[in-house]
């Protein structure tokens, strides 16, 4: 079947609607720019998932790495997009102003320079992401153990998708299937979701981040859900990048360095399982990571909660465009660039 025959089947679906939540923010950004919506049934309904760490981290993190950044003799290193991310009472950039130490940085072994050069002063990585990003922290405390560094700290927020997508099976109901993460199936590989799709019934399919990959990958979620036949495999469409098992290196590089324990998701609550935190043979490189488990509780304008977990679409959020703009967030949705409100607000 060539494209325009996968574009006509899908812009002529008649049949119940379907709810199909693509997981990352990165197929969410592909499918706006792209004008794939436009292309579709209107019965085909596409939401947005739980896929943006930035987006489910708690404000309790944030207020950790703002106090981390007030100490005197330390630094607070993080990319960009947390930047805006609001805490309790002010976001990183706002605590900047009144005196933390909070630098930009572009790739986590900055931090090896800058604490070798600078033997007194201690620099905390606000480690964010998913099993992707997990393993390049452990190579970090790698080589941070082999050149002698001693003055690096990691405040993690680092999750595992598994358990949340499991909360999203057995709390939202009206999800009929699954456009899994492409980034983190590189790493977890496609049969990792084997388990959610045949206790729950409800087929996922791996899918690249071009225009072509993902309407391939709907065309697949509508067929298998219109054949009605058991959940049996999953369907992995973008195997020039994830394999059946991932990638077992770096697999290993994560779990040498990091172990399971239960982590705050923003919209989700507490999950069990789905935090990853330093070993305790490695507590020297710990910031203060653990007991993160609370949150600040959202007015009701903002319903950022409820659009991470699909219940409702960006745009039906009171404060969305008003309140709520990239130059001035209110949550963290709005904020990264994987964030769903944020993609709709540049597309819209």
């Amino acid at each position: 079947m060539n494209i325009q025959e996968v574009i006509r089947y899908l812009k002529e679906y008649d049949g119940p609607e379907l709810r199909l939540m693509e997981v990352c923010g990165t197929h969410t950004a592909s499918i706006f720019k792209s004008g794939i919506r436009s292309m579709i049934s209107e019965k085909i309904r596409l939401i947005s998932g739980p896929g943006c760490p930035v987006c489910v981290t708690p404000t309790s993190y944030i207020d950790r790495c703002i106090d981390f950044a007030m100490k005197d003799n330390h630094v607070l290193l993080t990319f960009g997009d947390m930047i805006k991310v609001p805490g309790t009472s002010s976001s990183l950039a706002e605590a900047k102003g009144e005196g933390a130490r909070v630098d930009i940085m572009y790739s986590p072994f900055e931090a090896l320079d800058k604490a070798e050069k600078n033997p007194g002063v201690t620099y905390a990585l606000a480690a964010v992401g998913f099993e992707t990003t997990a393993p390049i922290y452990g190579l970090l405390i790698r080589e941070a153990l082999d050149r002698g560094i001693a003055n690096i700290r990691l405040v993690t927020a680092l999750k595992t998708v598994l358990p949340a997508l499991e909360w999203i099976c057995e709390n939202e109901k009206g999800i009929d299937g699954f456009i899994c993460p492409g980034h983190v199936s590189v790493i977890i590989g496609s049969d990792a979701y084997g388990e959610l799709a045949h206790r729950y019934q409800r087929p996922f399919a791996v899918a690249g981040f071009e225009p072509e990959h993902i309407l391939a990958v709907l065309y697949d979620l509508v067929h298998q859900i219109q054949m009605k036949k058991p959940v049996e495999d999953i369907h992995n469409l973008y195997p020039n990048a994830v394999r059946a098992e991932g990638n077992p290196k770096a697999a290993e590089v994560l779990y040498q360095y990091f172990e399971e324990g239960p982590a705050m998701w923003r919209g989700l609550g507490v999950i069990p399982g789905s935090g990853l935190y330093l070993k305790d043979e490695f507590a020297a490189f710990e910031g203060g990571s653990r007991g993160l488990e609370t949150d600040r509780e959202l007015p009701p304008e903002c319903r950022c909660g409820e659009v991470i977990v699909g219940r409702i679409d960006p745009d039906q959020c009171p404060m969305f465009g008003t309140g709520c703009t990239p130059t001035n967030p209110y949550g963290p949705c709005m904020v990264s660039a994987e964030g769903a409100c944020g993609i709709w607000y540049r597309n819209r």
